[in-house]
């Protein structure tokens, strides 16, 4: 006999015994009542709960975040006419399967012309989540208001604007972004420190899309291109800060510089903005943060990237070449910390024990910076105004701009907005005193 005879044989017996004990009837299992399940029922209240947040501005693509108060999937509707007319769809989550976030909807917009307006709103659907088999779309709701973006490129044109060290302190904010909305510039460079320390989504969300009650659209209409600073990798939610300020386009880059999300090179018409990140401020050896650090490799790989970057066509046509970091690459002070005293920050010399600047950013970025002919670096960290022009050995300036302190005696100490625009063939950096609403310097560069 067979392996298949030998089990079709027992299960028969095994059948047959069963009916003979029975009275030769089938055994026949008890049925039960399952009680009518009740539909889901759409929760009250609003879904939408912020407006939109406008990200990683680029010539082809960008972000859109906002907030929801419950299970939803999130979209954009955008369209060339004022009026919405012929609106193509863009979900979160892309193909496949859509994201359902009880936080925030993450919507990346690709296939976009340069230089282009668009006119956007954003909808969401209330969704009903009680397991794989148990999904219901509870309807849509719709945000009418009609917002409207540019995309950056080789012949768009505007200026830029780049803010810092803001430490989700509301009265700051409250100045800067006046300040932003006076300007109107095409794109926002935020360059680091927007949080202190952001343990859980909750703080985040009211730092990037709740940032202030009296710009509740802050970043609807103005692109916002975000630079980690040290504080922006403390806490245990900033380790997925992605999950809520996306990183890039991954194909902006090459699936080797994947965890580069925040790197970028954009051109704004003639000028190649080149976004960098500096890291954390102290070493992967401090003992404060307990060895799961490793900022000595990322800024290495992004070493490799920008030695690659500043060969493509965006940086080499470029009449102005402006960087962007988070920690000063100069300092011209003896006693500020340049970040690399081993083990722990700490040496008599150095007044802080902490890195003002990045002497270790400064050997490995700084000769690219010369060989591709950046003029200006823009950092912060320092919370004070500080220029240092080209110097033997450097030909390129550095601008650190202001922060959130105001120091008795220290007038460069304030919140700042630096410009950048070209003005009869130049290009024009402005720095703008957010508290006090005047200029406190300009500074021109010729084209390379």
């Amino acid at each position: 006999m067979n392996r298949r005879e030998f089990l079709f044989g027992a299960v028969a017996s095994g059948t047959a015994a069963a009916m003979a004990k029975n009275g030769d009837k089938p055994v026949k299992k008890s049925a039960k009542k399952n009680p009518e399940k009740q539909p889901p029922v759409k929760p009250s209240g609003k879904l939408i709960v912020s407006a939109p947040v406008l990200q990683n501005a680029a010539a082809t693509s960008i972000g859109v975040v906002f907030a929801v108060s419950s299970d939803a999937s999130g979209w954009v509707e955008y369209s060339k006419s004022p009026d919405m007319a012929g609106a193509v769809r863009a979900y979160s989550g892309g193909h496949g399967l859509m994201d359902v976030n009880d936080k925030v909807a993450q919507i990346r917009i690709r296939g976009l012309e340069p230089a282009t307006k668009y006119y956007y709103h954003i909808g969401a659907d209330w969704i009903h989540y009680g397991g794989g088999y148990d999904m219901h779309n509870l309807g849509s709701e719709v945000d009418p208001k009609v917002h409207s973006f540019t995309t950056l490129g080789e012949s768009a044109s505007g200026s830029f604007c780049v803010i810092n060290d803001t430490h989700d302190r509301k009265p700051i904010l409250d100045m800067v972004l006046t300040k932003l909305e006076e300007i109107k510039p095409s794109v926002v460079v935020w360059n680091g420190d927007a949080s202190n320390t952001s343990e859980t989504i909750e703080t985040a969300l009211g730092i990037f899309v709740h940032t202030h009650e009296k710009h509740p659209e802050y970043a609807s209409d103005t692109p916002f291109m975000f630079i980690n600073g040290n504080h922006d990798f403390r806490g245990r939610f900033n380790r997925s800060l992605d999950t809520l300020m996306m990183f890039r386009e991954p194909t902006e880059r090459k699936p080797e510089y994947a965890e580069l999300g925040r790197n970028f090179v954009q051109r704004l018409g003639d000028i190649a903005l080149i976004g960098l990140d500096t890291g954390e401020d102290k070493l992967d050896t401090n003992k404060k943060f307990a060895g799961i650090f490793r900022m000595k490799e990322y800024r290495e790989l992004q070493t490799r990237w920008l030695a690659e970057a500043i060969e493509t066509p965006a940086v080499k046509t470029a009449k102005f070449k402006v960087a962007f970091c988070h920690i000063p690459l100069e300092d011209p002070r003896p006693n500020s910390n340049p970040g690399d005293i081993a083990p722990d920050d700490t040496s008599p010399e150095y007044s802080n024990n902490w890195a003002a600047w990045q002497r270790t950013c400064a050997g490995l970025w700084g000769p690219l910076f010369e060989k591709a002919g950046v003029q200006l670096l823009i950092c912060a960290h320092q919370h004070c105004v500080r220029y240092s022009a080209p110097a033997p050995g450097r030909s390129w300036a550095q601008l650190v701009g202001g922060g959130c302190d105001f120091v008795q005696g220290k007038p460069w100490y304030y919140p700042s907005v630096i410009q950048g625009r070209v003005v009869d063939g130049k290009l024009v950096v402005t720095v703008h005193d957010a508290a006090r609403n005047c200029v406190t310097m300009e500074k021109s560069f010729p084209s390379v």
